[in-house]
This record gives C-alpha cells, structure tokens and sequence, in this order.
C-alpha cells in the first residue's frame, strides 16, 4: 500500500468475490481495523479461527497471519476496512498492539456507540474523496474511533477473558515502563531490573507474544516516535536522534535506515509530499 490510509466499503457482491478467490493465510505491510455493521466473518489470526456476527471489531496489526472468510447473514453483508501505515498515528499503534496482541476479535453489541463507529467511518470515507484529503483531519478521526473502541472494548470483554497470564501481565507492564523511558539510552537490562526479573526472562516473554527481542522492541517504540517527529515537526534530524538516546546523528540514521530502508530524511521528504 503507497498510501498512509485508505478505507473502503465491503457490501453483499464481496462475500462472493472473496470466496472465489484463493484467500490464503496472509499478512499485511500495514495496519488494518475492520469493523462488522452487518453479516458474519470467520476470521483466522493468532492460529486459531473464530467466527464473529456483526457488529463486532477486529484489528490485525502489521505482520500479523491472518485469513477472513465472510458470510451474508439474511442476505445482508456490510463491513468498513480500514488500512493505515502506524506513522499515521504512530502515538496510538503502539498502545494498541498492548491492547489487541492477545485479543485480534472483539464482539460489540449494537446500540449509538455502534452507530458512531459507522458515521466516523463515513466521515473518513468522505475526505478520502477529496481531490486532496487533509489527513490532519484523517489522523484525528481515526484517533477517536480508536479510543471509542478502546471505550468498548473495555466494556466488552468479560472478566474472565481479562485475566491475563502471568506472561501478559508482566509483558503489559513492560510496555508501560517502556512508554515512560523509551527516550532515554537503557538496554534490556534496565527494564528487566524494573520488573524483578533476568533479561532472559523477559525476552522470552516479548518473544512468546510479539516474537520480537525486548531490543527490537525498544528499537521499533524509538523508531515511531522518529517517524512522528520527522512527520510533525521542524526538528533537525541530530535533534530527534539526540532526544531518543542515540548519541550520534550517524548512529541514528544507520539504525533508521536499516529499519525502514529510508534515511529520516528520505523519510520526512517522502511523508511531506503524502500529507501535502
């Protein structure tokens, strides 16, 4: 996808195109929320397949094997899929792979939160139209229909679902502390002292859940932040690297470009002419 968002409509003629089609287990360059108004999805992510009738949410964050097979119920079939980069929103993708790493699906029941969930998806749609959408606006809808989710989502899942591990526990608390210190130039270690464990331990656990090493991690929450500074802000690129504990201008490039294939300015140039 060449886009930073794009967001479409599927209606009753998708049920069979989708069908038809070979549908393989896949996986995204990008991010994707698909939201349920109407009919019934098989859906098939972390290795295991459920079937959800509408309404319901499923976020499938980037990287993540996934398979849907929808289905009409009474003749009616109505789905929006949304499909963003996370520099889109890159202060928000992060939290939300804390909130959806161990739960892809969730079912909603139907009543006005629902409803708004649609409208916003309509207004997004709208602007998509324009012959130059102002993602500004994009950005600042699809941060709200994620925190309405979020709202929901708190409402809706049981309390027994929400008994986490103990492994989701210390993973969640992980992120927590990481999200207060990701700036700062500290390794594995600092982390795993902060939540009473060996380093070991805890790139076990980040491996088990985002099959990544606790460095990946703290590299990819440095990296998002990078991505929204270049994105929003004048800051010189020594700066940016500097405020995320990478001493050198160098260092920060070589890591940036070996991560994203880009230089931060490759990048911020790329990301201006998008929005603009």
């Amino acid at each position: 996808m060449d886009k930073l968002f794009h967001i479409f409509r599927l209606g009753p003629a998708a049920v069979e195109e989708i069908a038809e089609s070979l549908n393989d287990p896949h996986v995204h360059e990008f991010e994707e929320l698909i939201i349920g108004v109407e009919g019934e999805l098989e859906h098939f992510i972390d290795f295991r397949s459920e079937k959800f009738i509408a309404p319901f949410i499923s976020f499938v964050t980037k990287g993540k094997v996934h398979k849907v097979k929808p289905s009409a119920r009474d003749g009616r079939f109505d789905m929006w899929v949304i499909e963003f980069k996370s520099e889109l929103i890159p202060e928000t993708v992060f939290q939300l792979y804390t909130y959806y790493h161990d739960h892809a699906n969730i079912q909603l029941k139907e009543g006005a939160c629902f409803n708004r969930f649609s409208s916003l998806c309509e207004m997004m749609h709208e602007e998509m139209k324009q012959e130059e959408p102002d993602y500004v606006v994009i950005r600042q809808l699809l941060s709200a229909l994620f925190t309405m989710i979020e709202n929901e989502r708190k409402k809706a899942i049981s309390e027994e679902r929400t008994l986490y591990s103990t492994q989701n526990i210390t993973f969640a608390n992980f992120l927590k502390i990481l999200e207060e210190n990701f700036r700062r130039p500290e390794g594995v270690e600092f982390y795993a002292e902060k939540l009473f464990m060996s380093s070991r331990n805890l790139n076990l656990i980040c491996q088990n859940i985002l099959q990544k090493s606790v460095s990946e991690i703290i590299e990819t929450r440095k990296l998002i932040e990078a991505k929204n500074l270049l994105t929003t802000t004048d800051k010189t690129v020594s700066e940016i690297g500097f405020g995320l504990g990478f001493n050198e201008k160098a260092y920060f490039t070589t890591v940036f470009k070996k991560r994203t294939g880009q230089t931060p300015t490759e990048f911020r140039e790329e990301m201006r002419k998008l929005i603009s």
